[in-house]
């Protein structure tokens, strides 16, 4: 068994049955509240933290009782859950294939409309089925979307723990710059399906190219964050460039209520952008070519 990646609230190890068939195994394991005894059982370290770390231990219990209770291609199979070291593991299926954060690094920084508008319809069909188990994410951003080698989106990394975490004042070490929506800052508002939503919206934005967002608590004190239809105008769809904004309102109220809806104009039909609407940003020669071609 050997380690696949570490967090704030867990760690996740590979793993291999006695039939060499692969598993990822996710340990809970609160990095500031815990140590590692002699003998590998986690032990909490401050007697202060006890409560705190037994609400979390059974907040994870519950969240790999859910998700090993859901069925969904888009969705991280867990298998099995248990207790043992003094914590819980979960036990997951294991394939191959990158996050969406490095397959954007080597194609690039920026992916096609068309492959854009599927990816993420099909990371919502999975995250919908989530929600409908009363589960939110709450850290959706292109490292927890897996791709497998055949392009399928799996959501990985669940949020039971950054829930519990944002309730006693550890928000703040749970969350994700760029991607964790203002209310995630612990400043009194609920937390919901439109919590998931901005996640979206920013994973969108950084798949056309735009980078990673500013931290949400900077946008509401002053909002310096270039608008989708003036960064990515001529390279994508007014349609998407204006789902992408709404989903991206730092007003919870102003982003869309609904997972459905957003999947909905994922998946409509759409007018391609033309060559004749980037060909201010092409060699003329191409663009001359384009318009030859269209004709």
């Amino acid at each position: 068994m050997r380690g696949l990646s570490s967090g704030g609230f867990s760690e996740v190890y590979l793993a291999l049955d006695s039939h060499d068939r692969k598993y990822a195994i996710k340990e809970y394991l609160p990095r500031d509240m815990v140590g590692r005894s002699d003998l590998g059982d986690v032990t909490v370290l401050n007697e202060l933290d006890r409560e705190v770390f037994k609400l979390g231990l059974k907040c994870f219990f519950e969240e790999a009782r859910i998700l090993a209770g859901i069925h969904h291609p888009n969705v991280v199979r867990v298998s099995n859950f248990f207790r043992a070291n003094q914590t819980v593991y979960m036990v997951m299926e294991y394939a191959d294939g990158r996050s969406l954060a490095r397959e954007l690094e080597l194609g690039g920084g920026r992916m096609p409309e068309a492959r854009l508008r599927k990816l993420f319809a099909e990371v919502i069909a999975g995250l919908d089925e989530v929600h409908k188990q009363h589960l939110l994410h709450l850290d959706i951003k292109p490292g927890n979307i897996y791709l497998r080698r055949n392009g399928s989106p799996m959501l990985l990394d669940f949020g039971t723990a950054r829930q519990v975490a944002r309730e006693v004042q550890f928000a703040t070490a749970m969350i994700t710059p760029g991607f964790a929506a203002p209310e995630q800052y612990n400043n009194g508002e609920p937390l919901g399906v439109w919590t998931d939503i901005y996640g979206l919206g920013a994973s969108m934005y950084l798949a056309m190219g735009g980078g990673r967002l500013p931290a949400a608590t900077d946008r509401v004190r002053q909002d310096t964050l270039p608008p989708a239809s003036q960064l990515f105008a001529g390279k994508y769809s007014p349609q998407l460039l204006q789902l992408v904004e709404q989903c991206l309102a730092p007003a919870a109220s102003a982003r869309p209520r609904s997972l459905g809806l957003i999947r909905e104009q994922l998946m409509a039909s759409y007018q391609e952008v033309s060559p004749q609407a980037t060909a201010g940003r092409w060699p003329r020669w191409l663009a001359a070519l384009c318009r030859k071609k269209s004709r």
